[in-house]
């Protein structure tokens, strides 16, 4: 039933503002609020390609913040891969990026291969971008979603399937 009435409440907010209330449990250990405009970076993904988050503004963004040595990561990056990358990639209003923290691109490399995930993985090394939305020492398994005016919408914190299913109604519905 909660889940029920979080959806409604979803697509309700949805038709009105684009933004979500949800509350973020202080436990998850972000830095950045629903509601607020999401940080600027730039970053170079693991095939050498220069990424600037604004050259994605009217897109609706994922970013997954990962890394090869997390457990949870590497459970809940196959459903990304192929419940919403596999879902939206030729959606010309979605972009995915994943964020590995500090991590070397020869592994970040063996990391999607060993996976797999086709979607793109940048480089943060010592954890520049991480830190504009998470707390330091706080884990990396989390998904930010910002709608297509750069704000941000929805986050999550570790894999929990019904927390992944709400997020994916999010995502259908900004792409609407």
């Amino acid at each position: 039933m909660k889940s029920i009435a979080l959806i409604m409440l979803l697509i309700t907010t949805f038709t009105r503002a684009e933004t979500v209330e949800k509350e973020i449990p202080p436990d998850y250990g972000y830095v950045v609020e629903i509601g607020e405009q999401a940080p600027e970076f730039t970053a170079v993904s693991a095939d050498g390609a220069t990424i600037r988050f604004s050259d994605f503004k009217g897109k609706v963004v994922m970013l997954q913040f990962t890394a090869s040595w997390c457990g949870v990561c590497r459970r809940e990056m196959p459903h990304i891969e192929k419940e919403i990358w596999q879902q939206h990639k030729d959606n010309s209003n979605f972009a995915l990026f994943g964020i590995d923290l500090d991590e070397p691109k020869e592994k970040v490399q063996k990391f999607a291969q060993d996976i797999p995930v086709t979607y793109p993985l940048l480089l943060d090394p010592n954890g520049k971008i991480f830190y504009k939305y998470a707390e330091k020492g706080a884990g990396v398994t989390r998904n930010v979603i910002i709608n297509k005016t750069g704000e941000i919408v929805y986050m999550t914190r570790l894999f929990k399937q019904e927390e992944f299913d709400e997020m994916k109604e999010v995502i259908d519905k900004l792409l609407k």
